[in-house]
């Protein structure tokens, strides 16, 4: 229970961008005088203390420091990180990491000043916490300081109070932690235009999660109303989306393999094969790449990287050594079969998240620039680009027909087809086998490959080669593609309200008559809800409940045994020929283990057949 205070609160906008909340709280506060306002400054103080608002920043003196919630974009140590509980960033005034960055160093030199466009930029984008007591602590400065540290320091690194609440509660959190004779300043600042940009991105993106071209441009125009800069919008975006429960699993699933690879200082089979099953279903669920690319970098998921399993690393090598770095009477062009190969070890590397082919390449790049200042021939560089043309042509193709094959409802016009045809056209000037292998041959034997995915992609690569014979129009394979991602946005809709509705109606579904009325009450609810006003395909909807029935028998009668008779080859038999795709299934195991609180470490073992 906390210690019994008093609390006074002080509630104002500098400005049209800042707003604030002071607070003191103390056994008498309210006999206390704690701010002042005057000459165009607000200064909140106590002896030895003071922390003042200012127009353009805020300056400091004394004890206390700042704390907010990590965000993307705010460094984040590994050893916070680490600890799945830590939320919060913590900053205590004149202190500094020693040498390796495990121990603390604390200084009297406390006294300091930030601008506000600075403070949001480093601490979080929306809301910043400063403090400062008297009480509990003593002595000189730095005593004061490493004392705060023990006695706050956990409880602030991990409140979860710590937002856009009242803050009584945190208030209180912290009370409990000092003496009966402390008192306590408290003073929260909100970047009231980031908070809004905030509070309607987050509105849109937990309602539509792919948001709509017109709320975006809304979204757009806010920001360019407001001025906030294309990095702040990043943050802000990423850390809404991160903050979604579909996502935050997958990220922090994610997360918590590398902080173990790293600990132990490798990434064997099994962790590759999850990590991979990760980031091919965060590209299904829309989750910002960026998360993962900072993840990687914070974790140096490269170092992990068995690189005596990698033969395409040391070919990469050997290939861009031999056009680069000959003597210069050597024939150095590069042939076709060279750059297949490279474009073969490229989609090697990004398959297995190695960022090692990316410094390779790198360091061919600076190698090039010394050596043409150097004095060598410009044909160096024009080899050097050649390179990273395909390359380029690579990233675009692959994250075009990804994204059709994993996502729903993803846009896909003339332009998109146009691109694709011509970088097909360059790709076969290589090898003809090389579109075929670099964009298709791995992707049609992915088990994540769903069956609306595996029926888009089939239709694009035959619509393809159908337009370059002149059989068919750009814009009929737009079309087709549509009606498949139309009946795919149908199939889902129809999954969701069948499956509400027999767990709510209907005891038995296994009639065509049962079946009939059914559909005519799914259809009618569809239409008064706005989903869907077409007739129901009644091929598709027998399809749906055979699928639920096909669930019904797994979650019941198979997966039961698989569990305790952890038969992975049942497991497999079942995903090969049940026809429901691997990621519901997946989502249905884990819903499975959760509700009968399993340990979801015997899942991933369950699993282990297919990593292998």
């Amino acid at each position: 229970m906390s210690k019994q205070h008093q609390e006074i609160r002080l509630h104002g906008h500098l400005d049209d961008t800042i707003e604030y909340f002071a607070m003191a709280a103390a056994p008498d506060a309210y006999s206390r005088y704690f701010f002042e306002a005057g000459n165009d400054e607000l200064r909140f103080f106590s002896p030895g203390n003071e922390f003042i608002l200012q127009s353009d920043r805020i300056s400091h003196r004394g004890n206390g420091g700042s704390f907010c919630e990590y965000m993307f974009g705010v460094d984040q140590p590994l050893a916070d990180l680490a600890k799945t509980e830590v939320r919060n960033r913590l900053i205590l005034y004149g202190t500094f990491y020693k040498g390796d960055g495990s121990q603390l160093d604390f200084t009297s030199k406390t006294d300091g000043q930030n601008s506000y466009e600075q403070l949001f930029f480093e601490g979080n984008a929306t809301v910043n916490y400063f403090f400062f007591m008297t009480g509990s602590v003593s002595g000189k400065l730095q005593e004061q300081q490493e004392n705060i540290a023990r006695l706050l320091g956990k409880t602030l690194k991990r409140s979860e109070g710590v937002g856009f609440g009242d803050d009584t509660a945190l208030l209180d959190e912290i009370y409990s932690l000092l003496g009966h004779r402390s008192s306590l300043y408290l003073i929260k600042l909100v970047h009231k235009k980031h908070r809004r940009y905030h509070d309607t991105f987050k509105e849109l993106y937990f309602e539509y999660k792919t948001i709509p071209d017109h709320e975006f441009a809304r979204l757009q125009e806010l920001a360019d109303e407001f001025e906030i800069d294309r990095y702040q919008q990043e943050r802000i975006r990423i850390d809404v989306m991160y903050k979604h429960p579909d996502n935050q699993r997958i990220v922090d699933e994610y997360k918590n393999i590398l902080i173990e690879c790293n600990l132990k200082g490798s990434i064997n089979q099994l962790e590759n094969a999850r990590l991979t099953r990760l980031k091919t279903l965060s590209v299904r669920n829309k989750i910002p790449a960026a998360l993962f690319y900072t993840l990687d970098k914070m974790l140096k998921h490269d170092k992990l990287v068995d690189l005596d399993e990698q033969d395409y690393l040391a070919e990469t090598r050997q290939v861009l050594e031999g056009i680069f770095f000959t003597e210069a009477q050597i024939d150095a062009s590069i042939t076709s079969e060279d750059m297949s190969l490279l474009l073969h070890a490229k989609r090697q590397a990004s398959e297995n998240r190695d960022h090692t082919f990316d410094h390779i390449l790198l360091e061919t790049g600076k190698a090039c620039d010394e050596r043409i200042h150097e004095g060598a021939d410009l044909s160096l560089l024009e080899h050097f680009s050649y390179i990273i043309t395909y390359f380029d042509r690579y990233d675009n193709t692959s994250a075009v027909i990804n994204q059709l094959a994993f996502m729903e409802s993803v846009r896909f016009g003339e332009e998109h087809i146009r691109s694709l045809l011509g970088n097909k056209k360059a790709f076969d000037e290589l090898d003809p086998k090389l579109w075929r292998e670099l964009f298709f041959q791995q992707l049609f034997e992915n088990k994540y490959l769903g069956q609306f995915g595996r029926k888009k992609v089939a239709c694009l690569q035959k619509g393809l080669t159908q337009i370059e014979d002149g059989g068919l129009t750009i814009k009929a394979l737009v079309d087709q593609l549509r009606l498949i991602d139309k009946e795919e946005r149908l199939n889902t809709i129809l999954l969701s309200h069948v499956k509400e509705r027999i767990r709510n109606f209907y005891s038995k579904y296994n009639t065509r008559v049962e079946q009939e009325a059914l559909l005519v009450e799914i259809a009618d609810e569809l239409y008064n809800k706005g989903l869907y006003t077409g007739d129901i395909p009644l091929g598709q909807f027998h399809n749906v409940v055979v699928n639920i029935k096909k669930e019904v028998v797994y979650i019941h009668n198979l997966l039961p045994r698989i569990i305790a008779e952890r038969d992975t080859s049942l497991r497999e038999d079942f995903l090969d020929n049940s026809g429901l795709d691997r990621f519901y299934v997946e989502e249905l195991e884990r819903e499975y283990f959760t509700l009968n609180n399993l340990d979801l470490e015997n899942l991933y073992s369950i699993r282990k057949g297919l990593a292998d």
